[in-house]
Formats: C-alpha cells, structure tokens, sequence
C-alpha cells in the first residue's frame, strides 16, 4: 500500500499541479529517502528544473525535466506527496519540501521511510533504478490484450496470488488489488496459474483491468490507518467496494453463502471466498 490505483491517482495530481513548475529551492530533511544518492544530488537534480510530465510505471512515480533527468517517487508503504501553499504548517515526516515558481510546495511526507525521492538518467535507468527497468507489463499504462496474460499464465506453475504480486510480470497489483481481482475472476489465491483454462484468463484478465480501473475513478483506496491519501490530502473512496480484502469471518457479499477466510500466500495475508472461489 499504496498499489497502482493509489500512485495513478497522485500521478493524476502531479499532472495537474506540477507539470510546467519550476522547482526553485529543495530541502532535505531525514537522509534516508535519499539513501540511493544523497542530500546533495537530490537538491543538485531538481533545483532550478521545470517538471516537464507526470508518468508512472506500477507504483513508481517518474517525472522527467527539463534538464534531461527525471525524478522517481517510490511511497512504498507509508509516503505521500502533497501539495501546500507556502509557508503552511508541515506534517511530522516532511522529508523532502520543493518549492514551486508560483509560491506553493510539495512535500513528501513518509513517516516508516520506506519510500525514495531520486533524480536520475533516463538513460542509465537499468544501472541506477534496476527495479524500474526489471518491471513487467502494466496492465493500465500499457497495451496488455487478453492473449499476454495467456502467454504469461500458461508459461508457469506459480500460484495466481503470487503471480500477480510478482512486480517482474506485471507491475502494480499489490495485496489489495490481488486479492479483489481474484474474487472477481473466481479463482482460488493458491490455484496453479497454467491449469486454468483459457476462459478463466480471459476472466482474470478482465478482472485486472476492470478491479484497477474502478478504485483509480473511485480515488483508490484508503483504508483505516488513513496513510493514503491523494495530493490534496483527500482520501479514495473504493475500500467501500472490497468484496474480500480484510473481510475474514464475514458473510460473502457476492454470493451470499460463503464466509471469507484468511490465509498466508507468498508471505502475504490473503483473503478469499471458498464458495465463489472454487
């Protein structure tokens, strides 16, 4: 958490808010979010640049400039990006403060300190960002027709829940979204990916996209420890529409008769209906 629903959501933001911004001045707090640098490059890489665009690759953020770098935002488990005007009293965990031409800032807020702010080469991006360039398709920014998760289904043994966690195969889908987009495509968490038919695919693969493209217009999904939020600090609404993710011991609300068990899959606790997922 935050998974690809949450990221495009803040990428959605940044596309609005700061594209077209010049950064004028960069603090530094806490050195850790820049730990695969440092203090110095970050503020070096992004001071005096303009944001030319807002992409994102799973749940990376990369925002090229104007100087022919780019900027990479990882909010991991607990980060978040919000945009304030100047001067405003800033959040415990304020690790990174860029001040913007027109008199605002945005902030990158992180108070476990998994995530990562980095400027780097776009070029060199197999070097200096090797799990940027080891990412599989993404099912939303991509073209991903039904025929590719074919291929990747029928080309191993792994269990679909860890299959779709696998961030090389297809970027994005962390817990959250693994365990909705199964319940949506019937299939059991633990099921062998190449014994399901090609049917199953096609509603699996229809449950990627349809899980993913539902919580990005709903806002993602902001769950009880409110971590998530988007960049006007404002929460997602489809944690309303989990028909299983942390539901374990209630009724089933797709079919009624199933209650919603939790297991551990790839390390993970995972949730699922044992009726409608046979």
């Amino acid at each position: 958490m935050p998974e690809l629903p949450e990221v495009e959501t803040v990428r959605r933001g940044l596309e609005r808010h700061l594209v077209g911004r010049r950064i004028t001045e960069v603090e530094v707090g806490r050195e850790r979010v820049v730990r695969r640098t440092s203090r110095e490059a970050l503020i070096d890489g992004l001071t005096n640049t303009t944001v030319v665009a807002a992409d994102r690759r799973g749940k990376y953020l990369l925002l090229p400039l104007d100087s022919g770098d780019s900027m990479m935002i990882h909010l991991r488990m607990s980060g978040q990006v919000l945009l304030a005007d100047g001067g405003a009293d800033r959040p415990a965990h304020t690790h990174v403060v860029m001040h913007l031409d027109d008199g605002r800032e945005a902030w990158y807020v992180d108070p476990r300190t998994f995530g990562e702010v980095v400027v780097y080469a776009p070029d060199r991006v197999d070097i200096e960002l090797p799990g940027v360039a080891a990412l599989g398709v993404d099912p939303i920014a991509d073209e991903f027709p039904r025929e590719q998760l074919r291929r990747i289904v029928r080309s191993t043994g792994k269990a679909l829940k860890p299959l779709l966690l696998d961030q090389t195969i297809i970027a994005g889908i962390g817990n959250i979204y693994a365990d909705e987009t199964l319940h949506r495509a019937r299939l059991r968490p633990d099921r062998p990916a190449n014994t399901i038919d090609a049917a199953a695919t096609w509603r699996l693969h229809a449950a990627i996209v349809d899980i993913l493209t539902a919580s990005i217009d709903a806002g993602g999904s902001t769950l009880g420890d409110a971590q998530y939020v988007d960049l006007m600090g404002e929460g997602g609404s489809y944690q309303d529409d989990h028909r299983v993710y942390a539901r374990a011991g209630e009724r089933c609300s797709t079919c009624g008769r199933g209650w919603i068990r939790r297991t551990v899959s790839a390390g993970r606790g995972t949730h699922f209906c044992p009726v409608c997922q046979r």
